[in-house]
């Protein structure tokens, strides 16, 4: 066919309706020609090929003139208006005026949802178009001067819990550490107006009667928790604030409520681990609300069970951080012991779950100073020494998610410390597994002795060649961190061993000093630098008088050895 012929070319015309006689055939034929079209190459004559590959690809720009581009993006003003003074003032007086009209309509129809319906629709919109200022911190102090945020607070106590939510999500906004970081002086006027109005307990207030089977009641609580953080992150001093007016007493029976895992959960975990970590008085005060019992109750489920996901991994190792930071509270060391902790965390050492890891961090915070004497006596007598031991003579490769030094850390700090602690027959039982199977488990702290001390060789030799020129106690810090506190521990097993056991241990030690060219000496020089800084500044009368006593029991140990 030529081009004359395609110019006159006339399809027949289709039928609007088909008849039928051929309305079978004509389903048929369009499937068919459907299925061939869609088989069918496309043929391409050689000169439209030819054509194709002459034209010329579409031009690329040149450095310059992305350089060019760019710099007009930059500069360009955006689209929209910024939010200046004159505009928050707006949405300010607009939100005040549906709050009082929404109020006025409440008070005059209380009992006639729908007269007052239209006045509460109109304030949501206004709280929804007030999360705009949340884009200018630098006009916090404005929305504080005109009372804004005190409004916001008030309306935590809205019938209408849907009003409550918004008002929680949009001070979440507001909160946001990243946003406060953009305004240091619109920051500080936000958190001083929410600490002066008690918007801790007022958040408190409105959560006791947020439902979380409904899901924005779910995010409210979300968003409550996070404005709580969003607070502590900015001003760390108001944790005790927060704690006193009730959310460590509503942290705690949100832990207790038998729900399946969700992220509230993690998140009052988190929250849990912030208040413990920096304020002594909020340890007193979990123990005196029992939470030291509701951290084991939670904890004991993970005793033969791992975590389901890792958002499940991180609240079980938040519970135990926050068990470990209440147990540096004297007071709590008595309730972890009546509480059956000790015989918990052997259980969790014994059954190799991931909750192991957890399980030697508290036991080493449990054990350690004066207050833990009880519990290292006691350790020993719920055959405490059959678990540890196993664990100090190799670390396991298998669901362990401390470091192999942070393991090796944790386990000769229990140890340590029961040598330190233990008297009577739990001490000689104790001295005793040292010379069990030919002094395996002297040779194992002389292994860790050579491996920590080139730890702290090679720390040194790097902070020579950075040239810092850092105090001395700086640089003490640094080698502390590099390996030192470890060796300081072994090597205080070392001397006890040594020095309180049968002679045959300090023979096994000499020999395999000499062996490997160590010395009594590098042992001994380690400990009198352990005991030189063991100093009472900041210390209480209590802790001054211990740190007294061992830093001459270390030295007298360092005489005998």
């Amino acid at each position: 066919m030529d081009v004359g012929e395609l110019l006159s070319f006339k399809p027949v015309p289709t039928p609007k309706r088909p008849t039928e006689d051929d309305s079978d055939y004509s389903d048929d034929d369009s499937s068919k020609a459907s299925k061939a079209r869609r088989m069918k190459k496309p043929k391409v004559e050689p000169h439209m090929a030819a054509l194709s590959t002459s034209l010329p690809n579409e031009p690329s720009i040149t450095d310059k003139e992305r350089e060019d581009i760019l710099r007009f993006v930059e500069t360009e003003a955006t689209q929209g208006e910024v939010l200046d003074e004159n505009g928050v003032k707006k949405l300010v007086l607009l939100f005040e005026k549906k709050a009082l009209k929404n109020r006025e309509m409440r008070i005059k129809f209380p009992e006639q949802p729908d007269k007052f319906m239209e006045s509460e629709i109109d304030l949501h919109e206004a709280l929804q178009d007030l999360s705009a200022v949340a884009t200018v911190p630098d006009q916090y102090p404005l929305l504080v001067e005109l009372k804004c945020i005190n409004s916001l607070l008030e309306l935590l106590s809205h019938d209408n819990t849907d009003i409550s939510t918004k008002v929680v999500h949009l001070l979440q906004e507001l909160s946001d550490v990243d946003i406060l970081h953009e305004s240091e002086d619109g920051a500080e006027e936000l958190i001083n107006a929410l600490v002066d109005a008690e918007a801790p307990s007022l958040l408190l207030h409105n959560l006791a009667r947020l439902d979380e089977l409904i899901p924005d009641e779910r995010d409210a609580v979300h968003n409550t928790l996070a404005i709580i953080e969003n607070m502590a992150e900015f001003r760390p001093a108001i944790c005790e604030d927060v704690a006193k007016q009730g959310f460590l007493q509503w942290i705690l029976k949100r832990l207790k409520i038998k729900v399946p895992f969700d992220a509230n959960k993690l998140y009052a975990t988190e929250i849990l681990s912030i208040l413990l970590h920096t304020v002594p008085a909020n340890r007193k005060l979990l123990g005196e609300l029992d939470g030291i019992d509701v951290l084991l109750q939670q904890l004991a489920f993970y005793k033969r069970h791992d975590p389901n996901g890792a958002e499940e991994q991180e609240a079980m190792e938040n519970m135990f951080d926050s068990l470990c930071c209440a147990l540096m509270e004297p007071s709590n060391r008595d309730r972890f012991l009546r509480g059956e902790g000790l015989q918990l965390m052997n259980l969790m050492l014994r059954e190799k779950k991931m909750s192991r890891n957890g399980s030697l961090k508290v036991l080493s915070h449990a054990l350690t100073g004066p207050d833990g004497r009880d519990n290292c006596n006691k350790f020993v007598d719920i055959l405490g020494l059959r678990t540890v031991f196993p664990l100090f003579m190799k670390t396991p490769k298998k669901k362990r998610l401390l470091t192999v030094d942070q393991h090796e850390e944790h386990v000769v700090s229990i140890i340590s410390s029961m040598l330190r602690n233990c008297q009577g027959s739990q001490r000689q039982r104790l001295l005793a597994k040292f010379t069990e199977n030919d002094y395996e488990k002297v040779d194992r702290l002389l292994e860790l002795h050579f491996k920590y001390m080139d730890k702290v060789d090679r720390t040194e030799k790097e902070m020579e060649q950075a040239g810092e020129d850092l105090a001395d106690d700086a640089q003490y810090f640094k080698r502390l961190t590099g390996g030192l506190f470890t060796l300081q521990l072994v090597d205080r097993i070392i001397l006890e061993v040594c020095t309180a056991g049968p002679p045959t241990i300090k023979q096994r030690v000499q020999r395999v000093l000499s062996l490997r060219g160590g010395s009594l000496k590098i042992i001994r020089h380690v400990m009198r630098e352990y005991a030189g800084n063991l100093g009472d500044a900041g210390a209480g009368v209590d802790e001054a008088e211990y740190l007294r006593q061992e830093q001459q029991h270390v030295l007298q140990l360092v005489d005998k050895f």
